[in-house]
């Protein structure tokens, strides 16, 4: 081996030197002996330094200066493990191991999935991870070994608080063609911020924090942070249960929330006793996050987000965003986390022509820019952008235990010309709108999900037709376990903000739901979304006077849970907020000193304890054998009624009154003969209603009615619903 020329001590020194290991570390001079020993010559980069000494097993070796601040030694004990010993003027000394001395820290195994964008555990590989790595002959040493993807870049270094920001001394070495860029730290403990200088194609130095960052520095501070997991989980058995079953065919009611702004001061360890006590009390099964991805503007609810594998620092550190999790499993409470693979933020320290050129975006504006957002749109034709993603969700399914994601804004995804002009998109390769990459990532990430992790729930916010959005993806189907009901949101929101006396004009906005309830897996969502930017809250999109408005809530909520497939709420709803939710204030929990509005969450309560025992409003969510009309054409007096029935033929009978009288000798077809039982009535005195009702149960005889074989005179309360089952299911 030749000495290196002085072209390359000098890019060496500038960190302009894509392969710095071949020139630092160790190099053999010439083949070692049987006993491993030969001639090895020890660089080091060391500016500014007056002398340079590599320790030894074997002893010192004084190195010489090659020039540039390239310093070098040469000893006959063959490759060993070594320290550096530099000595500058004012007799200021420094030791410390020499990075140049590993081996890459990434395998080729890992190399080639990558390259071939299947590498499905893929945080494990890039980002920043604290290892003991072995030497030569020594004992293990232990540091952080950094792996960042930058094709475009020309020269990478690492900068943090560890070296001052300044990367001279820890340059990367570019691994493969694919333009991974890996370098061991050795001392490097967790806890230290770090970025990635990046050289771009056009010679200029720019910063960027990690892409597959952990741990992140609280915002607005934006670097990564080196980090590691210390969490041991305790629910293994909710995992168990989780894996033998099918969420389909079980009861889903899921509490909505966004952590910064449901008590605000706790992080997620306080949350989570007073999360897990609340949704007891509520009857919830399910809460979902909004997004918990680092983002850099918290006003932007963590739906423009800079790190896609780093759970926003803001409220802790990512072990005690485990012990939240784990605390809602072992307390039977399952968790949904809102996911974001459609878009990302625009800010210059993250993503963004990370390597100073688009990488994770497409480069084509008409593809890669989401005007509406602000936001870039990730290029879904790209093998290792695919992956990223693909194993991003795959991440918050394996290390924080999440039992579904809900995909945020799929119809942007699915459209070229979503929310574009003509001539502002590109069409695709048969000269449609639809985004054949979009789709086959989405399908990707659905069937790679279900296939690891049995029995999650990926979730779609899609607001089209589109069709078979949860069909299995070997039929051509997304492979989504549920889809987002929004034109059933829109359509009944429309309709109980009519005046009562109007609502007659309006059934059919409340019953054109059922025509479709069957065409996709459906959940029902009164989300975030419906609740902000002017909209009001839920309680004021109602008419009339305040008990009103509440007994509105009550009937409306009642009809949501009734009605065919899985439901969601957004806190605050539960008891009536009366503001529109803002996530720079809490919520307005003090309204639970009036009765009224206690009572509306008793009634939710209520509700969902109902709903979680009686599988007839579950276990059929998404077949017509679970579903049938008694009647929904009665405009006259605005009231629908309709039977939801289980898989062993018990049913429940859902009567509403969405008139604002109460509605005496109403005579509703029922299935059977016998006594029914109120199982709900939502006119309740403890719920805030004005006691009308039927005493607890009617009984149904002959004659039939509305094709049913028997039937029942029923008070209907005014504003309100009723279920009823027969007694004997009791």
């Amino acid at each position: 081996m030749t000495d290196p020329g002085d072209d390359e001590l000098a890019r060496i020194a500038a960190g302009t030197h894509s392969g710095p290991h071949s020139v630092l570390g160790q190099h053999p001079l010439a083949p070692a002996a049987e006993d491993g020993t030969g001639p090895v010559a020890i660089r080091a980069l060391r500016p500014l330094a007056e002398t340079v000494t590599a320790l030894l097993q074997g002893g010192e070796v004084a190195m010489e200066h090659l020039g540039h601040g390239v310093w070098q030694g040469v000893h006959e004990h063959g490759l060993t493990d070594y320290t550096l010993r530099t000595t500058y003027s004012g007799d200021a000394e420094w030791t410390a191991d020499d990075p140049y001395r590993f081996l890459p820290s990434v395998g080729e195994v890992d190399l080639h999935l990558f390259g071939e964008g299947r590498h499905e555990r893929l945080w494990q590989v890039l980002g920043a991870h604290v290892r003991e790595v072995s030497g030569h002959g020594g004992a293990a040493v232990r540091g952080t070994a950094f792996a960042v993807w930058a094709p475009h870049a020309t020269a990478v270094r690492l900068i943090g608080d560890f070296n001052n920001w300044n990367g001279q001394l820890h340059a990367l070495r570019r691994l493969d063609e694919t333009g991974v860029w890996e370098l061991f730290v050795p001392g490097l403990e967790p806890g230290n911020a770090y970025k990635y200088e990046i050289r771009t194609a056009a010679g200029d130095w720019i910063e960027k924090a990690d892409p597959m960052a952990q741990f992140t520095e609280v915002a607005p501070a934006t670097a990564s942070v080196v980090g590691t997991s210390r969490y041991r989980w305790g629910d293994s058995s909710w995992l168990a249960e989780r894996a033998a079953g099918e969420p389909q065919n079980k009861p889903i009611s899921v509490y909505e929330l966004h952590v910064g702004s449901w008590r605000p001061g706790l992080g997620y360890r306080e949350l989570a006793d007073q999360l897990v006590d609340y949704v007891h009390e509520t009857g919830f099964t399910h809460v979902e996050f909004l997004p918990l991805a680092e983002h850099p503007f918290g006003g932007s609810w963590g739906y423009q987000q800079t790190g896609y594998y780093a759970p926003t620092s803001r409220w802790g550190h990512p072990d005690d965003l485990r012990y939240l999790i784990d605390r809602l499993h072992q307390g039977g409470i399952g968790v949904y986390v809102d996911w974001v693979p459609g878009h990302f933020a625009t800010d210059a320290f993250a993503l963004a022509k990370f390597d100073g050129q688009p990488l994770y975006e497409h480069s084509d504006p008409r593809l890669g820019e989401h005007r509406d957002w602000g936001t870039l749109i990730f290029n879904f034709g790209d093998s290792q952008v695919r992956n990223f993603l693909v194993a991003n969700a795959l991440y918050w399914l394996e290390e924080f235990h999440v039992d579904g994601l809900r995909v945020d804004a799929v119809a942007s995804m699915l459209y070229l010309d979503y929310s574009r002009g003509a001539g502002e998109w590109v069409p695709n390769k048969y000269g449609g709108r639809e985004n054949l990459e979009a789709i086959s990532f989405l399908q990707e990430a659905t069937a790679t999900a279900y296939k690891l992790y049995p029995g999650i729930v990926m979730m779609a916010e899609e607001s089209t037709s589109w069709g078979g959005v949860t069909q299995p993806t070997v039929n051509g189907g997304l492979g989504f376990g549920l889809k987002w009901n929004m034109g059933w949101m829109n359509d009944s929101l429309r309709y109980v903000a009519q005046d009562p006396m109007w609502r007659g004009y309006h059934q059919g906005e409340l019953t054109f739901s059922f025509v479709y309830a069957f065409s996709e897996n459906f959940l029902l969502p009164i989300s975030h979304d419906e609740v902000v930017h002017g909209k009001g809250s839920l309680l004021g999109k109602m008419p009339g006077d305040h008990w009103q408005q509440l007994a509105n809530v009550r009937t409306y909520l009642a009809y949501q849970w009734a009605h065919p497939g899985k439901q969601l709420l957004f806190m605050g709803q539960e008891f009536g907020q009366p503001s529109e939710w803002s996530e720079e204030r809490g919520l307005d929990w003090w309204i639970l000193d009036q009765p009224a509005h206690r009572g509306l969450l008793q009634f939710v309560a209520q509700l969902n304890r109902v709903y979680r025992e009686n599988a007839a409003l579950w276990a059929q969510d998404f077949t017509a054998d679970g579903f049938g009309f008694i009647d929904g054409s009665d405009t006259a007096n605005s009231v629908l009624s309709f039977l939801r029935w289980d898989r062993e033929g018990n049913p429940i009978a859902a009567i509403f009154n969405f008139s604002g009288v109460p509605l005496s000798d109403y005579r509703v077809g029922l299935p059977s003969a016998g006594v029914w039982e109120e199982l709900l009535n939502s006119d309740a005195v403890e719920f805030g209603g004005s006691g009308v009702g039927n005493l607890g149960s009617v009984e149904a005889a002959a004659p039939g009615h509305q094709g049913q074989p028997a039937s029942a005179e029923l008070t209907l309360p005014p504003l309100g619903a009723l279920y009823l089952r027969p007694a004997a299911q009791a």
